[in-house]
């Protein structure tokens, strides 16, 4: 299981909840009904669900793919350690993940 903890833009927590090998972070961050959009459905042809990865643990996932990292340049507030919500799987070995809601993060689907 992981400890997967998402902190709103300043810095307070939005949600800390275990998760077992093999989930998605977007369809996580869904079902506990954070505002991470992912209007592609995981697809990686928006940057909707755009997160930014805690420098700590930003080595620990594995790299982007050259696509992620295109895609990322249409994310707003994007910075070194930003990631793709619907490109990270969370694997066994890694016991902890700390992920930031970008700054003026909006969901246009209202969930």
């Amino acid at each position: 299981m992981t400890m997967v903890t998402f902190l709103h833009p300043d810095g307070t927590t939005a949600l800390a909840v275990e998760a077992p090998p093999g989930t998605r972070l977007l369809d996580l961050a869904q079902a506990h009904g954070l505002p991470l959009e992912g209007t592609c459905e995981g697809a990686m042809a928006c940057s909707t669900c755009h997160v930014l990865v805690a420098q700590a643990d930003f080595a620990k996932l594995p790299k982007a793919s050259v696509h992620e990292e295109d895609m990322l340049d249409f994310a707003a507030h994007a910075g070194p350690t930003s990631r793709l919500a619907c490109q990270i799987w969370l694997q066994a070995e890694l016991e902890s993940l700390t992920l930031h809601l970008p700054a003026g993060h909006t969901n246009m689907q209202g969930r």
